[in-house]
């Protein structure tokens, strides 16, 4: 299952402090990329987005997800914060 992929990279890589993957595949059912992999929104806290701007994290979170971008996820929604912000 991806998501459950998801959640060992992103655990094992960023350490997070919190971290959430929902999995909104269903939702897009019929759409021409739901074939080419499911559509996921990733909420993670980690002290490695401390002092990084907003697409120095999504980046990060790419890089751990990088091969399953070309199988298995179409779409990636990030809401990634460094502990303490709101």
């Amino acid at each position: 299952m991806i998501a459950t992929e998801i959640e060992r990279r992103l655990r094992a890589e960023l350490a997070p402090t919190e971290l959430s993957i929902r999995d909104d595949s269903a939702q897009h059912a019929g759409h021409a990329g739901a074939r080419e992999g499911g559509h996921f929104h990733v909420a993670v806290r980690s002290d490695r987005f401390t002092g990084l701007q907003r697409l120095a994290r999504h980046r990060l979170v790419y890089h751990c997800l990088s091969d399953l971008m070309q199988r298995g996820i179409h779409a990636l929604a990030i809401d990634a914060r460094a502990p303490g912000e709101p």
